[in-house]
């Protein structure tokens, strides 16, 4: 059973894309739709779309793509029940009686509840004596109660089974604590806890939800640090330690530390900002979760060598997501918390001032570059100069930053700033041609042959276009529902994916206006991407009834038999000018529509 197509259409109508995407998504106006850097994937050139007219999406980058209710599951990593809630929620709206499945809704909760239980086990027992020795450990670390009782810091108890008898005790399943991660099976399928004899960290969602743990040995056994695996509830992608504390800070900055004593040292010296990707590699996900909330990130990793090299590779991350970045490195080899322990009362001020005095990542990069080269020498100085403009100036997009670097690397090389700037530019220039040539490829890949929602397209070219057009009439004209039917029935069509979504339309118009709303109980999230491709490309100009014509001719002409023999000869030229062809005949028919008004 699914929602009652009314509610969700009295959702979407309540519900719009353009507001809940500029949430995640800095949108740019682009005549009646928005675009702006895709939330979903990395990219330096803006590929995502925002159609208000439909209330919908779609990313010519990634493909991902649907209606109101499958951005909020992107973005939120919700299924379509819970992303209903989410919004109907949002939007006011009371939940129609249930009508659906959420078994796995229900799951999700059950594994909620069970992490819930779970910390409030480990903090209980970090007062009791058998968590002497994990209570020990966070006094010496120079943690207060309050501190404790804040972060719901706890300790696992060395038994094995203390956790399993609790929460069987508290009426979960051994399949609930499994698929939590917070219990395994032996080998004869008897669960033990997954935690023994270590400190415990729990990490909370954005909404404050305990969703995984990390774990720290007291001793020099290894691994170190155990942490919860991806569960129904937690993404390790996507996980950030004290983000949910941290999002409510006054700033528009965050800080991006290694550990989790590192960000609890910082929000005890009132540094309520600072977070941690949970280890040091950092994701494209965290970073953008990060950029709904802070506009620049400060990277204050440990200044050893694995510290730097994480600082590397996360400023390149942290750019493409859209944030400014700066680099603080904390002096001695320390780390942040070592720094505030040290430093006492006034850890906090200096803490401060390496905040204010820290560089740019541009200016970062260039002292990792220039600790390379010795500069009194001219080699040094050319090698330094040529890895300078090729590998940080290049990059650069803002010609005013480039302009400002170009100066100080000519006053630290003695060549003109303005070959410094030409150099520059013509790389620069060659990367943006790359960089959209690139994405003209994914477009085109997207709309051509490679498509995994639909696998027969590649067979079938011509037809599966004919009815990729078709569908996106259909979904435009609604009423014309019947008389398609009768000319063109579903089993008509070549595809199967195409044959489904038509029929699936056809179905939905029974009951009034269909929307995407309605389908996306229906279709997967990838099903979804391709039918927003559909209305995305069919758009501008949008099919007229000529071309619904042709297109219903084309199929039953093809049937199937032509498609699949002539594409296993075909070039991606010859497949790409079909394509064009297909779109040439389809603006000619609309000029000719027009002149005959």
């Amino acid at each position: 059973m699914a929602f009652p197509p009314e509610f969700l259409r009295e959702l979407e109508d309540r519900s719009r894309i353009e507001e809940i995407a500029g949430r995640y998504v800095n949108l740019k106006r682009r005549g009646k739709n928005l675009t702006g850097l895709c939330p979903f994937h990395s990219e330096k050139t803006p590929s995502f779309n925002i159609y208000p007219g439909n209330n919908s999406y779609y990313c010519f980058g990634c493909g991902k793509g649907g209606g109101v209710i499958n951005f909020v599951m992107d973005a939120e990593r919700l299924d379509f029940v819970e992303a209903v809630k989410w919004l109907a929620q949002r939007a006011g709206m009371a939940l129609p009686e249930q009508s659906w499945d959420d078994s796995l809704s229900k799951l999700r909760m059950r594994i909620l509840e069970v992490n819930r239980e779970a910390g409030r086990f480990f903090y209980q027992t970090l007062a009791s004596p058998e968590g002497r020795a994990g209570l020990d450990y966070f006094r010496g670390r120079g943690l207060d109660p309050g501190t404790i009782k804040k972060f719901g810091l706890g300790y696992a108890p060395e038994s094995g089974f203390g956790l399993t008898n609790h929460l069987r005790a508290k009426g979960y399943t051994v399949e609930e604590m499994t698929q939590a991660d917070v219990a395994r099976l032996s080998q004869r399928g008897n669960p033990y806890d997954r935690y023994r004899g270590r400190v415990m960290f729990p990490i909370f969602d954005l909404r404050g939800n305990v969703v995984a743990f990390g774990g720290r040995v007291l001793t020099d056994e290894k691994p170190k640090y155990i942490n919860t695996s991806d569960t129904p509830v937690y993404h390790k992608s996507s996980g950030l330690f004290a983000m949910n504390l941290a999002k409510n800070s006054d700033s528009r900055q965050l800080i991006l530390a290694e550990g989790y004593m590192d960000v609890i040292a910082l929000h005890r010296a009132g540094f309520s900002n600072a977070i941690a990707s949970l280890g040091t590699s950092l994701t494209e996900e965290q970073a953008r979760i990060m950029k709904r909330y802070a506009d620049e990130a400060v990277i204050c990793y440990d200044s050893d060598e694995a510290g730097q090299k994480a600082t590397q590779r996360a400023i390149p991350i942290l750019k493409n997501a859209g944030l400014r970045v700066k680099v603080v490195t904390v002096p001695g080899g320390k780390d942040p918390d070592e720094f505030m322990r040290n430093y006492g009362k006034d850890g906090p001020l200096r803490f401060k001032q390496l905040l204010e005095g820290g560089g740019t990542d541009v200016e970062y990069r260039l002292s990792k570059l220039r600790d390379q080269y010795d500069l009194e020498t001219e080699e040094g100085r050319t090698r330094y100069l040529g890895d300078a403009v090729g590998q940080v100036l290049s990059k650069l997009r803002d010609p005013m930053e480039q302009d400002i670097y170009a100066g100080k690397l000519s006053g630290e090389t003695g060549v003109g700033k303005d070959r410094i700037l030409a150099a520059a530019g013509g790389l620069s220039r060659r990367e943006v041609q790359k960089e959209q040539k690139k994405l003209r490829r994914e477009e085109m890949k997207i709309a051509g042959a490679e498509s995994a929602a639909n696998p027969e397209k590649k067979g079938h070219m011509r037809a599966a276009l004919a009815e990729e057009g078709l569908i996106a009439y259909l979904f435009l004209h609604q009423d014309k529902a019947e008389a398609l039917q009768k000319l063109l029935p579903p089993e008509k069509f070549v595809t199967a994916f195409n044959r489904g979504v038509y029929a699936a339309l056809l179905g939905k118009t029974i009951h009034g206006a269909a929307t995407l709303a309605d389908l996306g109980g229906e279709l997967s999230p990838a099903e979804m991407g391709e039918l927003s491709r559909m209305l995305a490309q069919h758009r501008d100009p949008p099919v007229s009834g000529a071309d619904a014509k042709e297109y219903v001719r084309l199929i039953l002409r093809e049937g199937g038999r032509a498609g699949a023999e002539w594409m296993k000869t075909a070039s991606d030229q010859e497949v790409q000018q079909e394509i064009a062809r297909l779109s040439q005949e389809q603006k000619r028919r609309r000029a000719g529509s027009d002149q005959t008004r």
